[in-house]
């Protein structure tokens, strides 16, 4: 834990020298781009870090010392901490990029507690009496951050592997770029999938909902940075199936605990408004779920509400009633539990470092369990 705890120290580090070169050059193309760079930053600074965590304990899995816990290395080789602590930066990059892009497509009005990327550049064309339309230009805005943070992430991992072998940072870098295509694809099915719902049968939706949380979150979530992680370290091919073994079921149990939290969290501990996966629209296996055991007037309302974007607290705490009722938070939970078994059971006599394989145990928990 403490090791975990140093290094997300050392992210946040390698994250804050990376903004402050490019907020530099930023300026010197114009100080009307200092708007930009205060958004990055402030995406930027915090948050839980389980990509960045997910990255460093798929390396030491491969690359840590046998010995009771992993501790960050000695001051005499603290070098070695150059790649994983770049790549962990420019996942946390990626992730936060693709945050500003989801908040665009879902058109969400809050992230953690604070106005979403479009809606802050929306507000500050408002405040400076700006021409044309407000809500436009903080969406185009919006957009262009998050490619920018593409490209930051991108060139982030480029420098940290200059100082790895040529072999494993290939495979690195095609780790990444497969992660990059998967995440764009889950997005796009997840957009189709709130308008294409109603030609598929129940079966199917369920199937269709899982296939979203499979690429759109649970990948890059865990598996591809335990992965990046791992290739670093320089694995071979047992230590990334044990690993992918791991990863991929954990990461849908995380995104499954996430479809409740949407539907089902505290504002205060979420930062998102309550049911707000559900103004949104989100066809997610929860929903799947519920529609599948309703039935009448029940399954009809839900169909109805769903994704209105003025549902009063009123009908919200409805909908929340009718799938409670439904059976399907129970069912979901049920799935939660037996994915976070199959990806414990995974690391059984798995060709890892003894304290990699606890420390992610204790990652699965933690992830799984969480409130926001």
């Amino acid at each position: 834990m403490a090791g975990s705890l140093r290094f997300v120290d050392l992210v946040q580090n390698r994250l804050d020298d990376l903004l402050a070169d490019r907020g530099s050059a930023l300026t010197r193309i114009s100080p009307d781009l200092d708007d930009l760079s205060l958004v990055a930053r402030d995406l930027l600074a915090g948050g839980k870090r389980f990509r960045a965590l997910f990255c460093y304990w798929g390396w030491q899995a491969v690359a840590g010392r046998e010995r009771e816990t992993d501790l960050l290395p000695d001051a005499e080789d603290s070098l070695d901490l150059g790649p994983i602590t770049a790549a962990s930066a420019a996942l946390e990059i990626f992730h936060a990029a693709a945050l500003v892009h989801d908040d665009i497509m879902d058109n969400s009005d809050l992230r953690r507690g604070r106005p979403s990327t479009h809606r802050r550049l929306e507000a500050l064309h408002r405040e400076r009496g700006l021409r044309g339309d407000a809500e436009r230009y903080g969406m185009s805005g919006a957009l262009l951050l998050g490619d920018l943070l593409l490209g930051w992430s991108d060139e982030l991992l480029d420098l940290g592997l200059r100082e790895v072998p040529l072999e494993q940072a290939r495979a690195t870098r095609d780790e990444f770029a497969v992660m990059r295509t998967e995440v764009t694809a889950g997005q796009y099915l997840d957009i189709l999938e709130e308008s294409s719902w109603h030609r598929h049968g129940d079966e199917e939706q369920l199937r269709r909902a899982q296939r979203v949380v499979l690429y759109k979150s649970a990948k890059y979530s865990v598996e591809a940075p335990l992965v990046i992680g791992a290739a670093i370290a320089g694995a071979d091919a047992d230590q990334i199936d044990a690993l992918r073994g791991f990863g991929v079921p954990l990461g849908i149990a995380f995104q499954l605990r996430d479809d409740l939290l949407g539907v089902f969290g505290d504002p205060e501990v979420t930062g998102k408004p309550s049911g707000d996966d559900l103004r949104e629209g989100k066809r997610t296996v929860l929903i799947a779920l519920a529609r599948e055991s309703l039935s009448g007037s029940a399954r009809n309302l839900l169909d109805e509400l769903l994704g209105d974007p003025d549902l009063d607290d009123d009908q919200i705490r409805m909908l929340q009633s009718t799938i409670r009722a439904s059976g399907a938070v129970d069912r979901l939970e049920g799935m939660i539990g037996r994915e976070v078994e199959r990806a414990t059971s995974a690391l059984d006599g798995a060709p890892l470092t003894r304290s990699a394989r606890a420390e992610l145990l204790r990652l699965a928990d933690a992830v799984t369990r969480r409130e926001a």
